[in-house]
């Protein structure tokens, strides 16, 4: 787990650039740093540069840029088959110098070229450099674990795992993107990844672009247009004749083996532990399956709505473990959101990701290098409140959909609060409704200056209501942002995040379950619950509330208080370039309990800091 960044084309790089490049990413590697200056053709030269945070071989053998034969490779992530691949690739004569995932992938790449990510199972933002040809290979793993942004000027192609590096490689400005900021605003976190008709996706900084996620692409040189093919999608493809067994015992097998291969590790690793199913699953078959003596660490809020220690007590029990509980509070909460936003250059999504990051700072502090959490397991086994409206519309011709439609009420039904989602006929009687998504958008669009008329847009990856919404919250709507907050609040403290939920082989198999076997007995995410059956106590494991890190915006900020009033309202902001001020005063009046206003405010707190941060503080950093 590392930083990476470079140049491509016929342009230079300085010392004082070079050293404000390994600067910047010290906390993604902190252990040693190299960098790469070369001539590649003509006028066209390349810089490499990357930062190692030490997991697999603690050795110097891992230190990047790594170069073998005529092949350069700049590397951050992480392959958990290495060991398999390398005994793979010995049958086809390829020799080892070197224990590291890092010599592995290169060797991967040279016998069997862009086909090799079929082979392998991690998480990676990866350049090649090969030497004779001159050619500069770019990939991205399967889902976007590991970040990877760039820019271009006439005549080069810039990257790096941090926004704030091309600040300084490109040696320019880029103005905050407000369109986006406004649509984050009224539309919410949802609607930052949004799709475009473009090859590739802004970035918070207009001008700055993210590589797609499971897409790669060969340079000449750095003027090449950036086209990345994509090499993996998550499609729905049901095999309708698989019965409930055989789909929770394929759901155990690769849920097992996924977290299996991301245990190896040779530094120390950690669990974060909510009081829900998805990390109480992964925490209690590492420990009881695998024998591992785990550690974890938990978030308490004592706003009862979020407060989750009835759930967590059992499991921590169960696990007979060292458990280090973090309790949430007002103090240093500007501070801390402060740090975030400048050290994301983005703002910070919602409260979620807020106190993530007291996680990742926790676990530093007790000496863990690596976090396994359970992000991506809504996405594949219907986590989300609506999912179980869409998925009573999907069933809506079962002979005993009248049974399945009461059992919504003795299960997730209770726990529901959303208003839209309240009535579990709502995508029965009107399948193209979305206005839970953007709820309340019409209050939150009277407080801009201009309206944000962007509608939510649903792309089509498939015929199922049900799969076709998973799909694009696992495109573009949800997984991308939770997946960059993991990465930047787990990185910001040298922490390597790991997600066995986004193991390939589980995702694909996922989605070949035919959607009857998905929510059972007033469940959802029953097949996962099948799976952690004999571990997960099973007052957890059955338990019907939906569970995670959050909390609310009244537990760490108080509106009310004159002083942070003054505060957000400084008319000097930036933040009313985009929103009406006195309307904001007065709005700031009304209970922010509820759920809606409560993400609403956290969103506005997080974009002032983020438009009042003066964009030449990344050039100086």
């Amino acid at each position: 787990m590392c930083g990476i960044a470079g140049r491509f084309g016929a342009g230079s790089t300085s010392d004082a650039q070079e050293k404000k490049v390994l600067d910047l990413l010290y906390s993604r590697g902190p252990d040693c740093n190299g960098v790469l200056h070369e001539n590649t053709s003509g006028d066209e030269s390349v810089f490499l540069a990357h930062t190692r945070l030490s997991i697999i071989d603690l050795s110097p053998n891992g230190r990047q840029p790594f170069t073998k034969g005529n092949l350069t490779l700049c590397f951050n992530g992480e392959l958990y088959n290495y060991r398999e691949v390398r005994e793979s690739l010995k049958r086809e004569g390829a020799s080892f110098q070197t224990d590291t995932d890092t010599e592995v992938l290169l060797e991967a790449f040279r016998h069997w070229g862009n086909s090799c990510y079929q082979r392998l199972e991690g998480m990676w933002a990866l350049v090649i450099l090969d030497h004779e040809s001159g050619t500069l290979h770019v990939s991205r793993d399967r889902f976007g674990e590991k970040p990877l942004y760039f820019t271009r000027d006439a005549e080069n192609f810039y990257f790096s795992s941090d926004i704030r590096v091309l600040f300084t490689l490109a040696d320019r400005l880029f103005e905050p993107d407000f369109e986006k900021a406004g649509r984050f605003l009224v539309n919410g976190f949802k609607s930052i990844h949004k799709e475009t008709d473009s090859d590739h996706e802004e970035s918070w900084y207009k001008g700055i672009y993210i590589w797609p996620a499971g897409a790669a692409q060969t340079l000449k040189s750095g003027k090449d247009s950036i086209a990345p093919r994509a090499y993996w999608d998550l499609d729905y493809n049901p095999d309708e004749s698989m019965s409930l067994e055989e789909a929770i015992e394929g759901t155990r097998e690769r849920l097992f083996e996924a977290v299996r291969l991301r245990l190896r590790s040779d530094v120390p690793l950690a669990f974060c532990l909510s009081g829900g199913v998805d990390s109480g699953a992964l925490a209690t078959i590492a420990s009881k399956h695998f024998n591992q003596n785990i550690h974890t660490f938990s978030i308490l809020d004592q706003d009862e709505r979020y407060n989750e220690w009835d759930t967590l007590s059992i499991t921590q029990a169960a696990l007979d473990c060292d458990n280090r509980n973090i309790y949430l509070g007002r103090d240093g909460f500007l501070e801390r959101l402060t740090r975030q936003v400048q050290g994301n250059a983005a703002p910070v999504a919602t409260v979620s990701y807020y106190i993530h990051d007291f996680l990742s700072e926790a676990m530093a502090e007790n000496g863990f290098r690596v976090a396994i959490s359970g992000s991506g397991a809504d996405e594949l086994f219907t986590g989300y409140y609506d999912h179980y409206n869409f998925w009573l519309a999907d069933q809506v011709h079962s002979p005993v959909f009248d049974q399945l439609a009461s059992e919504w009420y003795e299960g997730y039904g209770r726990h529901v609060r959303n208003p839209v989602l309240k009535d579990p006929m709502s995508f029965v009687n009107d399948p193209a409704n979305r206005s839970h998504i953007f709820l309340n958008r019409d209050l939150f669009n009277s407080l801009m200056l201009t309206r944000v008329e962007t509608d939510f847009e649903e792309s089509s990856y498939c015929r199922n209501i049900l799969r076709n919404r998973m799909l694009n919250e696992q495109r573009h709507e949800i997984l991308p942002v939770l997946l960059e907050e993991d990465d930047r609040n787990s990185m910001r403290h040298s922490i390597e995040n790991r997600s066995p939920f986004l193991d390939s082989k589980l995702a694909e198999f996922s989605f070949q379950v035919p959607n009857r076997h998905l929510i059972r007995n007033g469940m959802q995410k029953f097949l996962l619950r099948e799976a952690a059956a004999g571990f997960l106590p099973d007052a957890v494991r059955l338990d019907k509330r939906k569970r995670g890190f959050n909390a609310s915006i009244t537990t760490l900020f108080d509106s009310k208080n004159q002083e942070n009033k003054d505060w957000l309202c400084d008319e000097s902001s930036r933040l009313f370039e985009l929103v009406d001020r006195p309307m904001m005063s007065s709005f700031l009046e009304q209970d922010m309990s509820t759920n809606s206003l409560s993400k609403f405010l956290f969103s506005v707190l997080s974009t002032k800091l983020f438009l009042d941060i003066n964009t030449r503080e990344w050039l100086a950093a």
